[in-house]
Order: C-alpha cells, then sequence, then structure tokens
C-alpha cells in the first residue's frame, strides 16, 4: 500500500470510499473546501492498481471554534481535526489507518504548529477506539451527546502533537 498526500483528483475516490464505509457522509463540497483550504493535511492510500482503498481528511481550527469555555479572542495554538478517515474493508487491519493518522499529525504539527489534534469518534466504534486510544495515544476529552444523525453520542478525543524535531 502506497500513502500519499491527497490532491483535489482524489476526491471522488475519497468520497466513494467513505460512502461504502461510513455511515456519516459528505457533500463533495466538504470534502473540496477542506482539501483547498488545509491541501498538506489530507492522505490517501491506494492499493497497487492505484485505487483509493483509505484516507484521512483533516481541517486545522483555533480558539474561537472551540466551544471549551476559553473566553473569545483569547490566543492558543492552532489545533488540528480529523473530520474524515475511512479505509475499505477488505485493507482493514493493515496498519493503514494508523498510518494515515500519523502522516496527517506530522504535517499539521511541522507546517501549521498544531499542539494537538481532535477527533469524534461512535461510542459504539470499539475498533475505532482501539486503534485511537491504544496504538495513538489519544484521550477522551468528552463525550458529544446525540452527535451522529442517528443519535449516538460521541467521544471527543485529543492527541498532544509535537513537531518533528522537537519529537527526537
Amino acid at each position: 500500500m502506497h500513502v500519499r498526500a491527497a490532491t483535489v483528483d482524489d476526491l471522488v475516490g475519497m468520497q466513494a470510499c467513505n460512502l461504502h464505509n461510513l455511515p456519516e457522509n459528505y457533500t463533495m463540497k466538504f470534502y473540496l473546501y477542506n482539501a483547498l483550504t488545509w491541501p498538506s493535511i489530507s492522505y490517501v492510500a491506494e492499493d497497487h492498481k492505484g485505487r483509493i482503498v483509505g484516507y484521512i481528511l483533516a481541517t486545522m481550527e483555533d480558539a474561537e471554534e472551540q466551544p471549551d469555555g476559553t473566553p473569545a479572542g483569547t490566543k492558543q495554538k492552532p489545533h488540528g481535526h480529523v473530520a474524515s478517515i475511512s479505509v475499505s474493508r477488505s485493507y482493514r487491519r493493515l496498519g493503514l489507518a494508523k498510518k494515515l493518522m500519523v502522516q496527517s499529525q506530522e504535517a499539521m504539527a511541522n507546517i501549521y504548529h498544531a499542539s494537538y489534534v481532535t477527533l469524534h469518534v461512535r461510542k459504539s466504534n470499539r475498533a475505532a477506539l482501539g486503534l485511537y486510544r491504544d496504538a495513538l495515544a489519544f484521550t477522551v476529552k468528552d463525550i458529544e451527546h446525540k452527535y451522529y444523525a442517528d443519535g449516538e453520542d460521541a467521544y471527543v478525543m485529543q492527541l498532544s502533537l509535537k513537531p518533528q524535531h522537537e519529537a527526537r
């Protein structure tokens, strides 16, 4: 499997991967906006035929966008957010999701100087929780009740980031 930075040409394949694998789906406008706004932090995984079998779509956020009680106008370091990640069923358990996450996290830290990254995950998604908590060291920061369209709650998870030159 080959992991590389996503391009605008990949958006249809990313959306198809999402539609086949996840219950929450997004419009092409959502993919396009995020890919054009933060082009360096989203990645795709390709099979040997060049087909997209996984992706991560990430964004950057600032303090004003976070409902964490921080007063408006308070200067905070930027942070990343995983908007969506998906790996096709037949390519799971190969380490692709972890590789996509690590690539995106490194880009967030090194390019945008993100101090941390957040994501939402269904409380019932044990496989994803295992990846985020056990393999990547995310911690649960909060619960957003009825976050998903079907009414399921989401864990809000967070991971501190360090630029690659600081991590060594």
